[in-house]
């Protein structure tokens, strides 16, 4: 027999347990661990194992092991100790149940920017206890657990190849919410924002709901409105009906007010109306301005975020602005100059900005015969455009040439391939 150092949790369920003189104290059904608090500035603590559940007798109990270990004989385990006490379910009232609770649940792979399911659970036996040292999320894990590993292994063996393996350290799990049992994700929550806005949405969507609703309510304010953008309708419909009335607007103030405009078009006319109550003034009347837009005209899918200055204004205002302010991305597609009436005069870029002497006025610079589109005519009239002039934001004005907006290529684009509006 061996004394094992690294042992699974999926060979460990089942094993009989055995005193100093080989009597057959019960079998093991589930192992409680204790996760303990992180505390700030603290290297992170593993779980150790406190307890377990045994099958005695055909009945359940919950027991302590005295110096427990764990041996292996041939392909088998079997956990041997001193003494074994039993303990009420008020002793384990702050434990995890690792089959129960961790096995099966869903996390976040950071790095593969993807949910995976623990599969298995390595653990690692010292002088000092039992503890979990990493979750299994690849096909060996899954394979052990229907023992079936060792076989194909073999076979795998014989072309010099072997099962995938995949493991997430304990370090790079999230703690477990004592409230739910469950494990919660890879990584400390923050760590999340450093996921692309689109990946981070494709994870939310493989959540269940309720698992959906929490994760994203963890984000913070910038990070959650990008990704409320990048979600299927269903699911953003989903996340605004069960996030609070003032979380909901604050996160559609910091969205586009025309993919703000876009998601409240789905919802209850009650809950429209709530969440624009809410909102700020400003940020407000921008969508319900979008709103009264029919849906199949321009004026539905533009924004209203975009940048203006006069003609008398030099490069070097523009530039000093942008530095000062740092608009979104999206904002400096096009530059606008308008006239005191806010009509449309031209359109200047970032390339005008970066190779045109600074003193230059807007007027020297400006594209003065761009194309534009009225806020109410058909949206197919927009891909033409874009397609004709190399595009990447066309101007929207009214019937007296006053500017309203802009649409983006990227909404056209969405637009085409049918994730936003139906043409």
């Amino acid at each position: 027999m061996t004394s094992l150092t690294t042992f699974y949790l999926s060979r460990l369920i089942g094993c009989r347990i055995f005193d100093a003189r080989e009597n057959i104290l019960g079998q093991i059904l589930d192992v409680y661990v204790h996760v303990p608090a992180l505390l700030l500035d603290q290297e992170s603590l593993k779980p150790q194992v406190i307890g377990f559940i045994l099958k005695i007798d055909g009945k359940k109990k919950n027991a302590i092991l005295k110096d427990f270990q764990i041996v292996k004989f041939g392909i088998r385990y079997k956990v041997q100790c001193q003494s074994l006490s039993f303990a009420s379910d008020k002793k384990f009232n702050e434990a995890i149940l690792l089959k129960e609770y961790i096995l099966d649940q869903q996390i976040v792979d950071i790095t593969g920017r993807k949910l995976v399911r623990v599969n298995d659970i390595r653990m690692m036996a010292i002088p000092s206890g039992a503890y979990v040292v990493a979750v299994d999320v690849g096909t060996e894990g899954l394979l052990r657990r229907i023992g079936i590993d060792r076989p194909i292994n073999r076979i795998l063996a014989l072309f010099k190849t072997s099962i995938p393996s995949k493991f997430i350290l304990w370090d790079n799990v999230e703690t477990i919410d004592l409230k739910t049992r469950s494990i919660q994700l890879s990584k400390t929550r923050s760590k999340l924002d450093t996921l692309h806005p689109s990946d981070l949405a494709d994870i939310i969507e493989e959540l269940s709901r309720s698992s959906m609703t929490s994760v994203f309510s963890s984000l913070d304010d910038e990070k959650a409105a990008d990704v409320l953008e990048e979600l299927d309708i269903k699911e953003q419909i989903h996340i605004i009906e069960n996030l609070p009335i003032e979380k909901a607007a604050d996160l559609l103030e910091k969205m586009p007010a025309n993919e703000a405009a876009d998601l409240l078009e789905e919802l209850e006319e009650e809950k429209t109306e709530q969440l624009l109550h809410e909102m700020e003034p400003e940020s407000s009347e921008d969508v319900r301005e979008l709103l009264e837009y029919p849906g199949s005209t321009v004026g539905s899918l533009m924004t209203t975020n975009v940048l203006t200055f006069s003609q008398l204004q030099k490069i070097s205002d523009v530039l000093d602005f942008i530095m000062t302010n740092q608009p979104e991305m999206e904002s400096l597609y096009t530059l606008f100059v308008v006239n005191a009436e806010y009509e449309l005069l031209g359109t200047f870029t970032m390339r005008d900005l970066l190779v045109t002497n600074h003193q230059t006025l807007l007027k020297d610079v400006m594209n003065n015969k761009t194309a534009s589109v009225n806020d109410y005519e058909k949206l197919d009239s927009l891909s033409e455009i874009v397609s004709k002039y190399n595009l990447l934001a066309v101007p929207v004005t009214n019937d007296k040439n006053e500017l309203e907006g802009m649409v983006v290529v990227d909404d056209i684009i969405d637009d085409l391939l049918g994730k936003r509006k139906t043409i």
